[in-house]
């Protein structure tokens, strides 16, 4: 039998206001645990999908019955990083579960890709990622009770994309860095995995899924009779997050309605 109840643990989301980051939140906060939210504002990206878009991802949670903050931040330094780790354990007194989520794309060939595109997708797809990743591990070593990590990649991690070189790039190190990562700290309980979503209906997407020919051929690479959505990652991420996932560490889990099987 499935227990997905996280009642009494502390989950921190970045990139938590819109899509796959908000829906993240709202599935931990509805099975139980208390949700630290950072992102670089508090609003939901206008242009988006996402239900409620009135109220801020905490303000939903809070809404709903369960507890949650907000914490502005930029999540591409470790500073940063540890500062939030920090608020959320000051607000709910541990951490046991780290998502993150925060990521930036970009659609230029490699020919037209520019220097600044690529440090700007790299901050925050790797270092971001990378910082969290550090923080987290740094509060669980010091609790000694293990804890889960959850790189939120892109199936772009484990196939090129057309059009998106350093995006591609910089999924594929995420999904590395959690194997690493994973392989390090398994003797401490700590997992590591990462999840790479396909075509999902989010803000970041609204411009290529309005395009006829880039939906059409979305449609067409992905078997599913349907794209993605943020609460079809959120499922997935809600599993590795209890402790009937605690053997799944390392892995690389796709959610793309089939698009990386081909």
């Amino acid at each position: 039998m499935i227990a997905l109840d996280l009642t009494g643990r502390v989950a921190l989301v970045t990139g938590s206001s819109s899509g796959v980051g908000r829906a993240i939140a709202r599935r931990l906060a509805a099975q139980g645990a208390a949700v630290a939210c950072t992102d670089l504002r508090v609003e939901p990206a206008p242009g988006g999908f996402d239900a409620d878009p009135e109220l801020p991802t905490h303000s939903a949670i809070a809404r709903d019955g369960g507890r949650a903050i907000f914490r502005q931040a930029n999540i591409s330094t470790l500073q940063t990083a540890r500062e939030v780790v920090a608020a959320a354990v000051e607000e709910f007194g541990r951490l046991d579960v780290v998502v993150n989520n925060a990521g930036i794309a970009g659609w230029a060939s490699l020919a037209d890709e520019t220097e600044a595109d690529f440090e700007r997708i790299v901050a925050v797809n790797v270092r971001g990622v990378w910082a969290g990743c550090k923080a987290a591990v740094e509060r669980f070593l010091a609790q000694g009770d293990g804890g889960r990590i959850v790189n939120i990649a892109s199936v772009g991690g484990l196939v090129g994309l057309p059009g998106q070189p350093t995006y591609s790039a910089s999924k594929g190190a995420v999904v590395n860095l959690s194997r690493q990562i994973a392989i390090d700290y398994a003797p401490h309980r700590i997992a590591c995995n990462a999840v790479c979503p396909g075509a999902l209906e989010t803000a970041l997407m609204r411009g290529p899924l309005e395009n006829a020919e880039i939906k059409a051929a979305l449609d067409a690479a992905t078997p599913w009779p349907r794209l993605g959505r943020p609460e079809d990652v959120a499922a997935l991420v809600g599993f590795l997050a209890t402790d009937d996932a605690e053997w799944i560490t390392g892995a690389a889990l796709s959610v793309d309605g089939g698009y990386g099987a081909r």
